[in-house]
């Protein structure tokens, strides 16, 4: 179904989508800044994509909305003054909005990721200094709202007035600005004592290339009493991307680890790594993706993943425009399946992809 033509080929301005209670298909269209701007769909019918009706017309980047239910929709983004500002919205109904409240904005701004638990919502959230901006993005902050966005609070449990504007607040996780290292997000969960955990990865510098190397993907633990940062292990670029997966004790780390065919470029060869131990040591159990032709990248979670459609994510030459398929693997992460490339009907098998 083609929704929106947007008349650009900035990426930035992919959308997000989230499900409502009675399954309605939400549909949040970025703008990159304020040269456009972003809109919010929604299916006519219940887990339909047939049609839809646009709902509103506005202006927002970097969307990230989550259904919390029976409390309706409370929309995390970034709108642009001056910087990159954290903002939050409410809805009850997807249609009427509350006017965007500042979460934080310290000197150029922010990146963030964020995950829901039951009524809960956590972000976390790097920043950009004054000199050096998006380059320069460092730090690791973590806030969650357990009443919809009505207050916000540490993960100790201590409130926060917001907007942030200070480098040093109660937010603040780890301080990597002193070490020199820059900070990638990558995701949030929540552990089985329903404390947060945070994926990202530090590297010495925003260049692609051998030069800052290595660039290490870490977790940061809350406790209960305060926040234990440990290494996982290493790849050869600041946009590898993974996602991780906690079931009791059985945590799961599905990234790109390993060089692809395009070293050094975004992306490379998917790998599974494991942990017993609440994070404290990490092995591989397998290289779910080999020899590929094409950088693989950005393996995303499902929100309320299904055990066959447990992360989905795509191929591409990260040296120059090329075909791009999807994939996706089960629970197990022991197979992968790739989506046709042509729909000739309404259904199609996917294929199990050998590598």
């Amino acid at each position: 179904t083609v929704l929106l033509n947007k008349k650009t080929g900035d990426a930035h301005d992919n959308p997000t989508l989230m499900l409502d209670d009675a399954g309605h298909v939400w549909i949040f269209s970025n703008a990159h800044g304020t040269a456009r701007p972003a809109y919010i769909h929604r299916s006519v019918k219940p887990y339909s994509i047939d049609a839809f009706e646009r709902v509103l017309t506005t202006n927002f980047s970097y969307s990230q909305p989550w259904y919390l239910p029976e409390k309706g929709f409370l929309f995390l983004h970034t709108r642009y003054a001056s910087g990159r500002g954290l903002h939050w919205m409410t809805s009850r109904d997807g249609r009427t909005w509350s006017d965007p409240q500042p979460l934080a904005k310290i000197a150029q701004g922010h990146y963030q990721i964020s995950w829901r638990d039951g009524s809960r919502l956590g972000t976390a959230f790097n920043y950009h200094p004054a000199k050096g901006g998006l380059n320069a993005r460092t730090n690791l902050y973590y806030l969650e709202t357990r009443d919809h966005g009505t207050t916000w609070q540490t993960a100790a449990g201590r409130p926060i007035r917001t907007p942030l504007t200070e480098v040093r607040n109660d937010a603040l996780v780890h301080d990597f600005e002193s070490e020199g290292l820059l900070v990638y997000l990558k995701d949030l969960q929540y552990d089985a004592n329903r404390h947060p955990v945070l994926l990202f990865l530090t590297s010495k510098g925003y260049q692609s290339g051998p030069t800052n190397d290595p660039r290490t993907w870490h977790t940061a633990r809350w406790t209960g009493k305060e926040w234990v940062i440990r290494p996982i292990t290493t790849s050869d670029h600041n946009y590898d991307f993974g996602s991780l997966y906690l079931h009791g004790d059985d945590w799961r780390l599905l990234a790109l680890t390993a060089p692809g065919p395009q070293p050094y470029c975004t992306g490379g060869e998917m790998e599974v790594w494991s942990s017993r131990d609440e994070g404290r040591t990490w092995k591989k159990e397998r290289a779910l993706t080999r020899n590929s032709p094409r950088n693989h990248t950005y393996a995303r979670r499902p929100v309320d993943a299904h055990p066959d459609f447990y992360a989905l994510w795509a191929d591409g030459d990260a040296k120059k425009p090329s075909e791009s398929r999807l994939y996706f693997t089960n629970r197990a992460m022991d197979r992968v399946w790739l989506l046709p490339p042509v729909m000739e009907a309404d259904f199609a098998k996917p294929e199990v992809v050998r590598f």
